[in-house]
């Protein structure tokens, strides 16, 4: 728990103070010093525009990992409340719920984000949304099974003699033991929101540019793939890393 703590930690600095470090701005182009390789100047070379590529590297992990970690704490408050819901709602609430979980569940995460954001179109709040619905699910199922067990629990079962209201006893007993799982179903839901931005932005529905991202990077990136790989590798070296390290 501790570890985990730690290494979010670290990836929320990055996207924080990542930019701060930038040696050149992300968007400025520079035709004449287009496609350069490795240098003093330019340390990870320079992209078809002539724009840095650390720079825009350091810039883009504010969209990458800042818009992962928004994304999954919305997915984590939905998916929560809806799995305490149906532990907590009868076996009505229950059935409602748990189907609906199971019906997006049924389609692959990528394939409906996809879709939802084509139909939607292409920008950072369609990608949002996008990645919001189909990220909720697994929360649920967890806050659905753990709620579930704790309802026999003596201490739960006085809470509920003494009048407790179903809100209090939530806050109080089901929340506390969720929060360890929940912590570890997040970190892996983390690592999917950063391929699901990452491939999103590759297939143009994401941050659009000039704005740097990591799957933006690869877009723009992938028509000079055999003559400069290395455009290609250092984006797909952050999202590997990020996800590797989540995961």
């Amino acid at each position: 728990m501790r570890s985990i703590f730690i290494l979010m930690s670290a990836l929320i600095m990055l996207a924080i103070c990542g930019p701060m470090f930038a040696p050149h701005d992300p968007t400025q182009i520079n035709i004449p010093n287009r496609l350069s390789p490795p240098s003093a100047e330019w340390l990870l070379g320079t992209d078809a525009l002539g724009r840095d590529i650390l720079s825009r590297l350091l810039h883009g992990a504010r969209w990458s990992l800042g818009l992962a970690f928004f994304i999954s704490i919305i997915g984590l408050c939905i998916g929560t409340i809806a799995g305490l819901l149906a532990a907590l709602g009868g076996r009505f609430v229950d059935w409602v719920v748990m189907r609906t979980t199971d019906t997006f569940l049924a389609f692959p995460d990528l394939v409906a984000a996809v879709v939802i954001a084509g139909v939607l179109g292409a920008g950072t709040g369609s990608l949002i949304f996008a990645l919001t619905v189909t990220g909720w699910m697994r929360y649920a199922r967890v806050a659905r099974g753990i709620g579930l067990s704790l309802q026999t629990r003596g201490y739960v079962m006085q809470a509920q003699l003494v009048g407790l209201s179903p809100l209090s006893i939530a806050r109080w007993h089901y929340l506390p033991s969720l929060l360890p799982s929940l912590t570890v179903v997040w970190t892996g839901m983390f690592a999917r929101a950063i391929l699901g931005i990452s491939a999103l932005g590759f297939l143009g529905f994401g941050v659009q540019p000039p704005m740097p991202e990591w799957g933006t990077m690869l877009l723009d990136a992938r028509i000079h793939m055999r003559s400069t790989p290395l455009q290609m590798i250092w984006p797909g070296l952050a999202v590997v890393t990020c996800v590797l390290a989540t995961t």
